[in-house]
């Protein structure tokens, strides 16, 4: 997933990195799990393999919360469940408005983890007048002529278009002069929006291209690992030359087509 653009600063008033904000859902998935196995603490190790990360990351990210853990014991599952929920502002309900009600809309309508995960779908609107009345997951699909009564109605700020890419602009534009603040975007374009207005972005198509350069790669490595090692020098070079690339934080920035 990568963002449209960046429209808050680098740190959260609580001085939490944007990159620890984007991990913690990524904790908050593996602690669940953890949960509802019953599982009454966990060490760091432990919860960085369940995650994707390391522990030396997870223990950095886990103190900007306050939390540090305990030696020989680890982390009290429900209460980091609790910690990250707050922080992430999931102990609250957010009523969210799905726009364009084609087969990817339909699906995010039907998908049950909105609900277990704070978010309530509160409206589907489509902009196809035999939609209108449609029942899709058990809500009667709206039309667009009402979404800004709609979102006024429910107290929308969270957006989410399903739309052709044609259509997305004029669809956020709509939703943000409604008052929605936080759109996630699944239509095929940047979208423009003004300052305070955060957009998400998922792209199918981008992660499939990421995948297929990293495959390249491998397949490349196994290559020149059948023609011989590569000589010290040039391996020596090599290794700069990926030292380089790496982020403050030693990650490989994201490769994402222009």
């Amino acid at each position: 997933m990568a963002t449209g653009r960046t429209h808050r600063p680098a740190t959260r008033s609580r001085g939490i990195p944007e990159a620890t904000v984007a991990r913690l859902p990524l904790y908050l998935r593996a602690l669940t799990a953890l949960s509802e196995r019953s599982v009454p603490t966990v060490s760091s190790e432990e919860l960085a393999a369940a995650a994707g990360v390391n522990s030396a990351k997870l223990r950095k990210d886990f103190s900007y919360l306050g939390s540090y853990g305990t030696r020989g014991v680890g982390y009290d599952v429900e209460y980091l469940v609790y910690q990250i929920s707050r922080e992430l502002g999931l102990t609250q309900d957010w009523p969210v408005v799905i726009v364009g009600i084609g087969n990817l809309g339909a699906a995010l309508a039907n998908y049950g983890g909105f609900a277990s995960r704070g978010f309530r779908v509160a409206a589907l609107i489509d902009a196809d007048p035999a939609m209108a009345g449609k029942p899709v997951a058990g809500i009667p699909v709206q039309h667009t002529d009402d979404l800004e009564k709609i979102i006024e109605d429910n107290g929308v700020s969270i957006g989410v278009i399903a739309t052709p890419a044609g259509a997305a602009q004029q669809v956020c534009d709509r939703l943000v002069a409604a008052g929605v603040t936080s759109i996630l975007n699944f239509a095929p374009t940047v979208l423009s929006v003004p300052d305070g207005v955060d957009v998400r972005k998922v792209d199918l198509s981008i992660e499939l291209q990421i995948l297929a350069f990293h495959e390249q790669r491998k397949a490349g490595e196994e290559t020149a690992a059948g023609d011989g090692a590569l000589p010290a020098a040039a391996s020596r070079g090599a290794a700069a030359d990926d030292s380089a690339d790496q982020g403050p934080d030693g990650d490989v920035p994201a490769v994402m087509p222009a």
